[in-house]
């Protein structure tokens, strides 16, 4: 597998993001993730966008941060804030998530960032499962979903 840097507006990013909110809609029974995004937000040194291509120069695989400092969404000073984490089905279980994070903790770090914090919700098991094996654990709720009762915040010191 082979993980590039993109620009959030690029073609392959674009497909990946629109198969993301497809599923959020399954899973949730709503139009998607609604929370504002702007290709600029992902432009070193304020946040990274990355996917991941197979052998066959396929994308598979997507994941960014953002800069987030203290706001009235709830977020802290220093923050990086992860969005757009998402694996295709049949790439699922190679570990591919778990590399695009690392690879973004370790980018935010080096951009000055001090913690990095994610939204995710009930009807998403599996990334609970990886953020918490991660490292992540529960913190105060932030961001646009913040009063939503099935959503979940998760921070973790870089």
């Amino acid at each position: 597998m082979d993980i590039r840097p993109v620009p959030y507006d690029h073609p392959d990013a674009v497909k990946l993001d629109d198969q993301v909110q497809l599923e959020y809609a399954v899973r949730y029974g709503d139009g998607g993730d609604a929370t504002p995004l702007d290709p600029s937000m992902f432009r070193p040194p304020l946040g990274l966008y990355l996917v991941a291509y197979d052998e066959r120069d396929r994308p598979v695989a997507t994941g960014g941060w953002r800069t987030q400092d203290e706001n009235d969404e709830g977020y802290s000073d220093g923050d990086a804030e992860l969005k757009r984490m998402y694996v295709v089905p049949e790439a699922r279980g190679l570990g591919l998530a778990r590399r695009i994070l690392s690879a973004l903790e370790d980018d935010a770090r080096a951009a000055g960032r001090s913690r990095m914090v994610l939204e995710t919700g009930t009807k998403q098991p599996e990334a609970i499962a990886l953020y918490a094996s991660s490292g992540y654990e529960p913190c105060a709720k932030f961001g646009l979903y913040r009063h939503e009762p099935l959503s979940r915040c998760f921070a973790k010191p870089l």
